[in-house]
């Protein structure tokens, strides 16, 4: 008998995006687990290894259940990290739905699926990225860690088009986060260094998951 396709899921929620450009949009979470560079400053750890194995119609249904009362437009797929799954029976069965989606990689794998949002992080030491994602990315998203460089910022915008935004995000829990974001900011703008700007994470702000 043909197998089931399924995948290890950390947690399925609705909330709002905290982060980036879509950041305040009704979004439901769709956290995958496992990651293939747990960096020290990650703030869902728990999902390098903590999930459970769902069948994709079993994820589809608990999509269906959250958004009978939380009917948002957009699945947002994070983790961990998501690629490093076969997210791709999910991705077209929500696209079926005719569900706009997101996710949220590391950039160091890649996928050729249809979706419509893809926000790619680039992590240190040495902030690897696929070359696939530089015309798809419709966001750029950098922690603001202690040790990220002014360097490291130019490197990037030179690499991705100037046309999609970098953005400066500080680590949570650093608690010289926003300052070094904004120092950060006037230095590349010194430079010369187009579409950068700061981001926060509204859902921490707002106390939501």
């Amino acid at each position: 008998m043909p197998q089931h396709p399924t995948l290890k899921i950390s947690e399925i929620f609705p909330s709002v995006q905290g982060e980036g450009l879509r950041q305040g949009e009704a979004t439901i979470f769709v956290r995958l687990s496992g990651c293939n560079l747990r960096c020290d400053f990650c703030d869902t750890k728990y999902a390098w290894t903590e999930g459970e194995e769902m069948r994709i119609s079993v994820i589809l249904d608990k999509l269906d259940r959250i958004r009978e009362s939380f009917p948002a437009d957009w699945v947002c797929l994070t983790g961990g990290e998501p690629m490093l799954q076969n997210i791709d029976p999910l991705v077209r069965s929500l696209k079926e739905r005719a569900l706009a989606v997101q996710v949220e990689t590391n950039g160091t794998q890649f996928r050729d699926l249809p979706i419509d949002w893809h926000t790619v992080s680039p992590k240190p030491p040495d902030y690897f990225f696929r070359t696939e994602y530089i015309p798809l990315a419709q966001e750029v998203k950098l922690v603001v860690t202690p040790d990220l460089s002014l360097e490291t910022i130019a490197d990037l915008r030179r690499k991705f088009l100037e046309t999609t935004p970098l953005i400066l995000q500080p680590q949570s829990g650093f608690s010289g986060g926003g300052a070094k974001s904004y120092n950060l900011l006037k230095r590349s703008l010194r430079l010369g260094l187009k579409n950068i700007r700061i981001g926060l994470q509204m859902h921490v702000v707002l106390g939501l998951k």
